[in-house]
């Protein structure tokens, strides 16, 4: 497709100059503007590498280099003519500022690896992994060489914990013969009447029948030891390769440096040949403990983030009723900070303001150049990405027609890194659509939490009037998947608001969502007075109080993470500001008389965001005094339980009707009761 630079440089408000073979012919003109200082934008990523070359040749090189792929995504397709609006909202958004560094996690690693696995497929891997790593050996039985190259350690693996640099290895030593002290002179092996005693020098202890002929053989090297108590042992290591049919970690996303390896894709073994020295990764999420749901009063509300971790690396930390998260562990795709319903949890790089900005400016300089029905695709950096551009290539092939000209890819590090408020924010900034692609790389958990979140967005775009499917969850894992999903697409034609929203994307999640809900509600074809949502996945909602059962015990409102239930300093009252509650269950699970229920909706009337009274009584007052020190309910209520009680008749029974002070007077001033010291 011939690029119409003046179109596009209309839509970017600057004057463009179309380039062909700036990699070759014009790579005079590429030098001279990294020359200005001015950012410089290369619309192709192929020969990424090479303008990286010209650019450290060049003397007085300064500007920053980005780089945009607008062949495959946007020009090499059947709709490549219809595409000048998604090519510069593609440069638009390639002109945008770097995302700004955040703190890094370390990992530092000396090149020690342990191999686990049948010897001799063990020791093949050690010899393709060459000197570069030093290397131990765990044997799982199978035949060794007879040469031995490198150190053997045998026994029953215990557990397998840690990262790239910090693997903690316990086992325990049960067998008879020491693998340290072999010499694999095969003495042993001759001499055993059972045969019990392989070629990977250790003893099958069912087979052996106690002749002890192997000990006599061994006597020179003393490496075998009936008597030796089995031993539990723990070691270090840096890199794990696991030869095991059963890999020691179940979970879908592997501590760094661990690798469960087939024995055929040499690349694994190359991975390893590189991970020797100091890494660094970003620091992905950021936490605010004060914001968590997750406990209050050794009282477990909301676990969604422990619930859909694929790496595990989140943690309950009961003690300090909040959880812990282990960066080392931690992967980045941000699973946690989507379905967390209060942002205790959030994404930390890129973070959320800066990919809000990206969308605003991706949407708005589509429709500035025209665009119509602009669908959002978010995809992976890694599988998603390869697979769009596969695509691309299809198509100029003419076996596939390619991205259409109205779906915009975005690369994000991980497809579950970005949820409702986002989502919400995309349509109120103008697209029709935000579909999100997943492949065989996400965790089933992942696309599961994906879809609950999608089904709330639907149902409040749903219930606003909005008419259509705004989101969507595809699953592609060939190009010949992507073509026809992406086709599909263009059946669908959701109504979006009149007019699009102009506000930022906040760093604070609740807000983000408030500020999309307040735009999308004051466009809204229709404007019911509440929508009810989804149970599961719903950060929005109210809760309904049993007032028969409710005793105003208030001991809902110290659990409330969210301040959305308070009470009231002056009256016996139980107060409720629905914008703030995350509907995560705490105030349910601590009420002692189980008279709270969660109510999943979206209120839409200025009653959401102001306080109002869920239950009141009238307030109990000391029998002696007259003082207010409880409310009529709850007294009642302990009354009726304690009345059946041999240690609250009579006077007793009666302090119970009594303020706090007037409680001592009465005890010490009765004449008629025995001391403790009378006795």
């Amino acid at each position: 497709m011939p690029l119409q630079e003046k179109t596009l440089g209309a839509a970017l408000n600057e004057p463009l100059t179309r380039h062909s073979t700036l990699c070759r012919r014009e790579a005079g003109a590429f030098q001279q503007a990294i020359k200005s200082g001015e950012p410089v934008v290369v619309a192709c990523t192929q020969e990424k590498r090479l303008f990286a070359s010209l650019a450290e040749q060049t003397e007085g090189a300064v500007s920053p280099i980005r780089f945009v792929n607008i062949r495959e995504v946007a020009g090499w397709s059947r709709d490549a003519a219809l595409a000048s609006p998604k090519i510069a909202a593609l440069l638009a958004a390639a002109q945008l500022p770097e995302p700004e560094p955040v703190a890094t996690v370390t990992y530092k690693s000396a090149g020690r690896l342990l191999i686990i696995g049948p010897l001799e497929q063990a020791e093949r891997a050690a010899g393709l992994v060459g000197e570069a790593l030093e290397i131990t050996l765990f044997a799982q039985g199978g035949t060794g060489a007879q040469e031995r190259q490198w150190l053997v350690l045998g026994g029953r693996i215990d557990s397998i914990k840690g990262w790239l640099g910090a693997f903690q290895v316990a086992w325990t030593q049960d067998n008879p013969i020491n693998l340290d002290l072999c010499t694999r002179c095969n003495a042993c092996v001759a001499a055993c009447p059972e045969q019990a005693i392989g070629l990977d020098y250790q003893i099958d202890l069912d087979k052996c029948r106690d002749h002890r002929a192997c000990v006599k053989a061994c006597e020179v090297a003393g490496a075998i030891d009936f008597t030796r108590q089995p031993m539990g042992q723990t070691e270090s290591f840096d890199l794990v390769l696991d030869l095991r049919a059963e890999p020691a970690f179940t979970q879908h996303a592997l501590p760094q440096g661990y690798f469960h390896w087939d024995g055929a894709d040499l690349s694994t073994l190359l991975r390893l040949r590189d991970l020797i020295g100091e890494f660094e990764k970003p620091k992905f999420f950021a936490y605010k403990q004060r914001l968590c749901a997750h406990s209050r009063n050794e009282t477990v509300g909301c676990s969604a983030c422990i619930d859909i971790c694929s790496a595990e690396a989140i943690s309950s930390d009961k003690s300090r009723q909040q959880i812990k998260v282990n960066a080392n562990l931690c992967v980045g795709c941000g699973a946690c900070t989507t379905v967390c319903p209060t942002g205790a949890l959030t994404y930390a790089y890129p973070r959320a303001t800066e990919q809000g900005l990206k969308f605003k400016t991706l949407l708005a300089t589509y429709a500035q150049a025209g665009g119509k029905n602009a669908v959002l695709l978010l995809h992976s950096q890694e599988r998603g990405q390869a697979l769009v551009e596969e695509l691309g290539r299809a198509a100029r092939l003419g076996v596939a027609q390619g991205v259409p000209a109205n779906v915009i890819p975005v690369a994000l590090w991980h497809t579950a890194s970005l949820g409702l408020e986002a989502w919400l924010s995309a349509v109120a900034f103008g697209a029709a659509q935000v579909v999100v692609l997943t492949t065989r790389e996400e965790a089933p958990q992942y696309r599961d939490g994906l879809r609950t979140q999608m089904d709330v967005a639907q149902a409040i775009l749903g219930g606003l009037g909005y008419a259509g499917t705004h989101f969507k969850l595809l699953r592609a894992d060939t190009t010949a998947d992507l073509d026809q999903e992406l086709r599909l697409l263009a059946s669908d034609r959701p109504a979006v608001p009149a007019t699009t929203a102009r506000f930022a994307v906040a760093p604070e999640k609740r807000s983000t969502l408030e500020l999309a809900l307040d735009h999308l509600a004051l466009q809204a074809p229709d404007r019911p007075e509440a929508i009810a949502l989804p149970a599961a996945g719903s950060p929005l909602g109210s809760i309904a109080v049993d007032k028969e059962k409710c005793t105003l015990c208030l001991a809902c409102v110290s659990a409330c993470p969210a301040s959305a239930l308070q009470d009231n300093a002056l009256l016996p009252q139980l107060r409720f500001i629905e914008k703030n509650c995350v509907q995560c269950g705490l105030c349910a699970t601590t009420c002692p008389e189980s008279a709270i229920t969660l109510e999943p909706r979206l209120l839409l009337t200025a009653q959401r965001k102001e306080a109002r009274v869920l239950n009141e009584t009238q307030p109990y007052a000391c029998v002696r005094c007259g003082k207010p020190f409880g409310t009529l309910k709850a007294i009642e209520a302990m009354l009726g339980k304690l009345a059946g009680h041999s240690m609250f008749q009579g006077a007793a029974q009666e302090r119970l009707k009594m303020c706090g002070d007037c409680r001592v007077i009465d005890i010490y001033s009765a004449t008629n009761e025995a001391k403790i010291t009378d006795l």
